[in-house]
């Protein structure tokens, strides 16, 4: 059976606003039983009013999700699977970019931009994986991004957490390095389920990320308390010569291609930019990485737990 974007049930995190949104509208205009998730109830009731609206479907839903507490992303995965019984696309698209400022740790203690760009994923995705394998042909879609290019030696698997000498643009590079290294492990062990897990770069775009709201004052915990110097931003890229930024509907157009399109069925552990499969660097394809941080996520989750 081929996979039809008409009538699937798909999982958007963060689909209340900028690329998720965007790809929210895109997907339930084509016919998909859209669901999105939203860390804040009011802004993603508002979300959905307009993703009704402008994709002129009423059955659009949302969940919450706060990729920060495990406790919310468990609580998300039995949320989902308490009242669908399948789930056709997944796709990761929530992330945060904390490039200024203090090192800042999530709920559980994981460094912030590990923990919400990957771990959250990582973990979200585990739990909904049987209703996703029973659902097959089915994708999943991982926003990564050519910030993995600011991770140029790979991950420090001795300090995957940044805990010594932390850079907000190096670790957010790092954790876009995770989300291709995560795509390439899952790819591996899904590729005989009917599963197929890509990874896309959106390009720069005009978004929310790294842009804090009133209500992250107490969402983050500080693991530095004097005020942060002007390097913690880590000597960051400039983006000004990147030239003007995407809007969201131009920076969803590879997400929502490779959600729906049927010219990228049989396609797997690729990662994609401007709707097309793009090359990686050598360190970003290295498949033992890419398993290395699978078992040292796990080990991670496991500490946490026991």
């Amino acid at each position: 059976m081929a996979f039809d974007i008409d009538g699937a049930v798909v999982l958007i995190t963060g689909g209340n606003t900028g690329i998720g949104k965007a790809t929210a509208i895109a997907l339930a205009s084509k016919g998909a039983r859209v669901v999105i998730t939203s860390r804040d109830e009011a802004r993603g009731k508002l979300a959905l009013d307009e993703i009704r609206s402008s994709s002129a479907r009423d059955d659009v839903d949302m969940v919450g999700l706060d990729l920060s507490r495990l406790a919310s992303v468990r609580h998300c995965a039995e949320t989902f699977e308490e009242r669908f019984d399948r789930l056709d696309v997944l796709v990761n698209n929530a992330g945060i970019a904390l490039t200024r400022g203090p090192r800042q740790v999530t709920h559980d203690g994981i460094e912030m931009q590990f923990g919400v760009n990957h771990v959250g994923h990582f973990v979200l995705t585990n739990l909904l994986l049987p209703l996703i394998r029973k659902s097959a042909p089915a994708r999943i879609v991982n926003l990564s991004s050519g910030g993995y290019l600011m991770a140029p030696d790979g991950l420090n698997f001795d300090d995957l957490q940044m805990q010594q000498n932390y850079k907000g643009f190096p670790c957010y590079g790092h954790s876009k390095l995770a989300n291709i290294y995560f795509t390439t492990e899952l790819a591996r062990r899904v590729q005989d389920d009917g599963i197929s897990v890509n990874a896309v770069h959106p390009g720069y775009v005009e978004t929310e990320l790294g842009h804090l709201r009133p209500e992250d004052k107490a969402r983050f915990v500080r693991e530095e308390k004097k005020p942060a110097k002007k390097s913690a931003g880590g000597g960051g890229p400039d983006l000004s010569s990147l030239g003007p930024p995407l809007s969201p509907e131009e920076g969803a157009a590879t997400s929502i291609l490779v959600a729906s399109s049927p010219e990228v069925e049989g396609i797997t552990g690729r990662y994609f930019a401007d709707s097309v499969v793009t090359e990686i660097t050598p360190i970003a394809a290295d498949g033992e990485a890419a398993a290395r941080l699978w078992g040292a996520t796990e080990e991670l989750l496991a500490s946490l737990n026991g």
